[in-house]
Protein backbone atom coordinates (compact mmCIF):
# COMPACT_ATOMS: atom_id res chain seq x y z
CA UNK A 1 0.00 0.00 0.00
CA UNK A 2 2.77 2.59 0.78
CA UNK A 3 6.62 2.29 -0.82
CA UNK A 4 8.79 4.34 1.99
CA UNK A 5 6.50 3.31 5.31
CA UNK A 6 4.62 0.34 7.33
CA UNK A 7 1.53 0.33 8.30
CA UNK A 8 -0.31 -1.60 10.67
CA UNK A 9 -3.29 -1.75 12.72
CA UNK A 10 -3.26 -4.08 15.95
CA UNK A 11 -5.62 -3.72 18.90
CA UNK A 12 -6.92 -0.19 18.22
CA UNK A 13 -3.01 1.07 17.81
CA UNK A 14 -1.44 2.36 14.42
CA UNK A 15 2.02 2.00 14.30
CA UNK A 16 3.69 3.96 11.03
CA UNK A 17 7.22 3.08 10.94
CA UNK A 18 9.38 5.14 8.26
CA UNK A 19 10.97 2.51 5.62
CA UNK A 20 13.84 3.97 4.41
CA UNK A 21 16.43 2.40 6.53
CA UNK A 22 19.60 2.59 4.62
CA UNK A 23 19.41 6.53 4.65
CA UNK A 24 18.35 6.65 7.84
CA UNK A 25 14.79 7.21 6.90
CA UNK A 26 15.39 10.69 5.55
CA UNK A 27 12.89 12.16 4.09
CA UNK A 28 12.34 11.97 -0.14
CA UNK A 29 9.29 13.12 -1.65
CA UNK A 30 7.28 9.48 -1.72
CA UNK A 31 8.17 9.29 2.23
CA UNK A 32 6.20 12.94 2.80
CA UNK A 33 3.34 11.80 0.27
CA UNK A 34 3.30 8.18 1.89
CA UNK A 35 2.94 10.03 5.57
CA UNK A 36 0.61 12.20 4.39
CA UNK A 37 -1.86 9.72 3.29
CA UNK A 38 -1.09 7.39 6.49
CA UNK A 39 -2.32 10.11 8.53
CA UNK A 40 -5.22 10.59 6.84
CA UNK A 41 -6.18 6.72 6.99
CA UNK A 42 -5.85 7.23 10.68
CA UNK A 43 -8.16 10.09 11.12
CA UNK A 44 -10.75 8.11 9.20
CA UNK A 45 -10.47 4.69 10.67
CA UNK A 46 -12.47 4.12 13.64
CA UNK A 47 -10.24 1.03 14.37
CA UNK A 48 -7.05 3.28 14.73
CA UNK A 49 -7.24 5.11 18.28
CA UNK A 50 -3.90 5.43 19.04
CA UNK A 51 -0.83 6.27 16.52
CA UNK A 52 2.67 5.37 16.91
CA UNK A 53 5.07 7.40 15.06
CA UNK A 54 8.65 5.28 14.80
CA UNK A 55 11.73 4.20 11.94
CA UNK A 56 12.93 1.22 10.62
CA UNK A 57 16.85 0.41 11.57
CA UNK A 58 18.97 2.28 13.65
CA UNK A 59 17.27 6.10 13.39
CA UNK A 60 13.91 7.80 13.43
CA UNK A 61 13.93 10.09 10.63
CA UNK A 62 17.37 12.12 10.20
CA UNK A 63 15.32 14.78 7.84
CA UNK A 64 14.93 15.82 4.39
CA UNK A 65 17.42 13.67 2.32
CA UNK A 66 19.66 15.74 1.00
CA UNK A 67 20.14 14.31 -2.75
CA UNK A 68 16.81 15.51 -3.13
CA UNK A 69 16.87 18.55 -1.68
CA UNK A 70 16.64 22.30 -3.52
CA UNK A 71 20.11 23.60 -4.35
CA UNK A 72 19.08 27.54 -3.94
CA UNK A 73 19.36 27.38 -7.69
CA UNK A 74 15.87 28.22 -8.05
CA UNK A 75 15.25 25.12 -10.08
CA UNK A 76 13.27 24.11 -6.74
CA UNK A 77 11.82 26.03 -4.29
CA UNK A 78 12.41 25.25 -0.42
CA UNK A 79 9.31 27.30 0.07
CA UNK A 80 7.26 24.70 -1.88
CA UNK A 81 8.97 21.91 0.02
CA UNK A 82 7.47 23.02 3.44
CA UNK A 83 4.39 24.33 1.72
CA UNK A 84 3.33 20.84 -0.14
CA UNK A 85 5.15 18.19 1.96
CA UNK A 86 5.97 19.18 5.48
CA UNK A 87 3.68 21.36 6.78
CA UNK A 88 0.67 19.40 5.81
CA UNK A 89 1.81 16.62 7.84
CA UNK A 90 2.98 18.44 10.84
CA UNK A 91 -0.66 19.53 10.73
CA UNK A 92 -1.92 16.22 10.50
CA UNK A 93 -0.10 15.03 13.32
CA UNK A 94 -1.30 17.87 15.79
CA UNK A 95 -4.57 17.95 14.18
CA UNK A 96 -5.41 14.27 14.42
CA UNK A 97 -8.38 13.56 17.06
CA UNK A 98 -6.43 10.93 18.52
CA UNK A 99 -3.25 10.49 20.31
CA UNK A 100 0.48 10.14 18.47
CA UNK A 101 3.30 9.05 20.01
CA UNK A 102 6.44 9.19 18.65
CA UNK A 103 9.23 5.67 19.44
CA UNK A 104 12.31 8.00 18.82
CA UNK A 105 14.03 4.63 18.48
CA UNK A 106 17.46 6.37 16.99
CA UNK A 107 18.30 10.16 15.95
CA UNK A 108 15.81 12.75 15.12
CA UNK A 109 17.15 15.44 12.89
CA UNK A 110 16.01 18.45 11.16
CA UNK A 111 12.52 18.13 9.87
CA UNK A 112 12.80 14.58 11.30
CA UNK A 113 12.80 16.19 14.99
CA UNK A 114 9.85 18.33 14.12
CA UNK A 115 7.85 15.07 13.21
CA UNK A 116 8.64 13.88 16.51
CA UNK A 117 7.80 16.96 18.47
CA UNK A 118 4.41 17.22 16.83
CA UNK A 119 3.35 14.55 18.20
CA UNK A 120 1.75 14.47 21.50
CA UNK A 121 3.89 12.25 23.61
CA UNK A 122 7.73 11.25 22.86
CA UNK A 123 9.36 8.05 24.68
CA UNK A 124 12.67 7.94 23.46
CA UNK A 125 15.83 5.15 23.06
CA UNK A 126 18.85 5.90 25.63
CA UNK A 127 20.99 5.66 22.84
CA UNK A 128 18.73 8.16 20.68
CA UNK A 129 19.77 11.99 19.93
CA UNK A 130 17.94 14.49 18.86
CA UNK A 131 19.92 17.00 16.35
CA UNK A 132 19.23 20.69 15.09
CA UNK A 133 21.12 20.11 12.14
CA UNK A 134 19.28 22.99 9.94
CA UNK A 135 22.12 25.44 10.86
CA UNK A 136 25.09 23.32 10.15
CA UNK A 137 23.77 24.01 6.27
CA UNK A 138 23.04 27.85 7.05
CA UNK A 139 19.07 26.74 6.90
CA UNK A 140 16.68 28.06 9.51
CA UNK A 141 14.66 25.25 11.56
CA UNK A 142 11.63 24.26 9.58
CA UNK A 143 8.50 22.08 10.13
CA UNK A 144 7.41 23.72 13.20
CA UNK A 145 10.50 23.99 14.87
CA UNK A 146 10.49 27.55 15.86
CA UNK A 147 7.17 26.65 17.49
CA UNK A 148 8.17 24.05 19.31
CA UNK A 149 11.28 25.11 20.53
CA UNK A 150 10.41 28.02 22.65
CA UNK A 151 7.51 26.23 23.81
CA UNK A 152 9.77 23.33 25.29
CA UNK A 153 12.62 25.09 26.10
CA UNK A 154 12.08 28.64 26.79
CA UNK A 155 13.42 31.48 24.59
CA UNK A 156 17.44 31.48 25.49
CA UNK A 157 17.65 27.72 25.59
CA UNK A 158 15.70 27.37 22.26
CA UNK A 159 18.24 29.89 20.51
CA UNK A 160 20.82 27.93 21.73
CA UNK A 161 19.30 25.00 20.45
CA UNK A 162 18.91 26.23 17.21
CA UNK A 163 21.65 28.13 16.36
CA UNK A 164 24.74 25.83 18.03
CA UNK A 165 24.03 22.55 16.34
CA UNK A 166 24.70 20.72 19.16
CA UNK A 167 23.16 16.91 19.50
CA UNK A 168 21.14 16.59 22.57
CA UNK A 169 21.00 13.61 24.21
CA UNK A 170 17.97 11.34 25.97
CA UNK A 171 18.58 12.06 29.33
CA UNK A 172 18.92 15.75 28.71
CA UNK A 173 15.66 15.76 26.32
CA UNK A 174 14.08 14.39 29.57
CA UNK A 175 15.62 16.63 31.61
CA UNK A 176 14.52 19.69 29.75
CA UNK A 177 10.88 18.45 28.61
CA UNK A 178 11.69 17.62 24.75
CA UNK A 179 10.53 13.93 25.81
CA UNK A 180 8.27 12.26 28.63
CA UNK A 181 10.09 9.06 28.85
CA UNK A 182 13.52 7.81 28.24
CA UNK A 183 14.34 4.11 28.29
CA UNK A 184 17.01 1.15 27.31
CA UNK A 185 16.57 0.35 23.35
CA UNK A 186 15.51 -3.12 24.64
CA UNK A 187 12.50 -2.02 26.32
CA UNK A 188 11.54 0.71 24.08
CA UNK A 189 8.89 -1.20 22.19
CA UNK A 190 7.82 -2.31 25.10
CA UNK A 191 7.09 0.79 27.16
CA UNK A 192 5.26 2.47 23.78
CA UNK A 193 3.13 -0.55 23.02
CA UNK A 194 1.82 -0.58 26.87
CA UNK A 195 0.93 3.27 26.66
CA UNK A 196 -0.30 3.04 23.26
CA UNK A 197 -2.50 0.29 24.49
CA UNK A 198 -3.69 2.53 27.37
CA UNK A 199 -4.72 5.29 24.95
CA UNK A 200 -6.48 2.38 22.74
CA UNK A 201 -8.40 1.48 25.46
CA UNK A 202 -9.50 4.73 26.48
CA UNK A 203 -12.18 7.50 25.89
CA UNK A 204 -10.84 8.34 22.07
CA UNK A 205 -13.03 11.31 21.41
CA UNK A 206 -12.33 13.13 24.78
CA UNK A 207 -8.73 12.12 24.05
CA UNK A 208 -8.88 14.24 20.69
CA UNK A 209 -11.27 17.25 22.92
CA UNK A 210 -7.86 17.22 25.33
CA UNK A 211 -5.82 17.57 22.71
CA UNK A 212 -7.58 20.47 20.96
CA UNK A 213 -8.02 22.32 23.92
CA UNK A 214 -4.35 22.04 25.50
CA UNK A 215 -3.07 23.45 21.68
CA UNK A 216 -5.45 26.36 22.03
CA UNK A 217 -4.74 27.02 25.80
CA UNK A 218 -1.21 27.81 24.95
CA UNK A 219 -2.54 30.84 23.19
CA UNK A 220 -5.85 31.79 23.83
CA UNK A 221 -6.93 33.81 27.56
CA UNK A 222 -8.49 32.74 30.52
CA UNK A 223 -12.07 33.32 29.70
CA UNK A 224 -11.80 32.13 26.19
CA UNK A 225 -10.42 28.96 27.72
CA UNK A 226 -13.55 28.98 30.29
CA UNK A 227 -16.05 29.07 27.51
CA UNK A 228 -14.03 26.42 25.33
CA UNK A 229 -14.43 24.38 28.43
CA UNK A 230 -18.11 24.61 28.76
CA UNK A 231 -18.36 23.78 25.11
CA UNK A 232 -16.38 20.77 25.00
CA UNK A 233 -17.18 19.42 28.45
CA UNK A 234 -21.02 19.39 27.17
CA UNK A 235 -19.89 17.22 23.88
CA UNK A 236 -18.27 14.98 26.37
CA UNK A 237 -20.83 14.60 28.28
CA UNK A 238 -23.19 13.12 25.46
CA UNK A 239 -20.97 10.82 24.64
CA UNK A 240 -21.06 7.01 24.58
CA UNK A 241 -17.81 7.13 26.69
CA UNK A 242 -18.61 9.38 29.64
CA UNK A 243 -21.99 7.40 29.82
CA UNK A 244 -19.96 3.95 30.11
CA UNK A 245 -17.43 5.64 32.73
CA UNK A 246 -20.07 6.77 35.07
CA UNK A 247 -22.15 3.57 35.13
CA UNK A 248 -18.52 1.84 35.65
CA UNK A 249 -17.59 3.72 38.61
CA UNK A 250 -21.24 3.45 40.26
CA UNK A 251 -20.43 -0.62 39.76
CA UNK A 252 -16.97 -0.76 40.42
CA UNK A 253 -15.80 -2.22 37.44
CA UNK A 254 -13.33 -1.23 34.65
CA UNK A 255 -14.72 0.87 31.92
CA UNK A 256 -15.14 -0.48 28.37
CA UNK A 257 -14.66 2.43 26.23
CA UNK A 258 -15.39 2.71 22.70
CA UNK A 259 -14.02 5.32 21.80
CA UNK A 260 -16.98 7.49 20.93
Amino acid sequence: MYDTILYEVKNGVLTITLNRPDVFNACNEQLTTDLQAALDAAKDDDEVRCVVLTGAGRAFCSGQDLKEAPTGDGKRSLADSLRRRYNPIIKRITELPKPVIAAINGAAAGAGLSLALACDMRIMSSRAKLVEAFIGIALVPDSGATYFYPRMLGYSKAFEYATLNKPMTAEAALACGMVNEVVSPDVLNTAVQKLASTFAKGPTQTYGFVKHMLQRGMTADLDTMLEMEIDYQQRAGESHDYTEGVQAFVEKRAPEFKGN
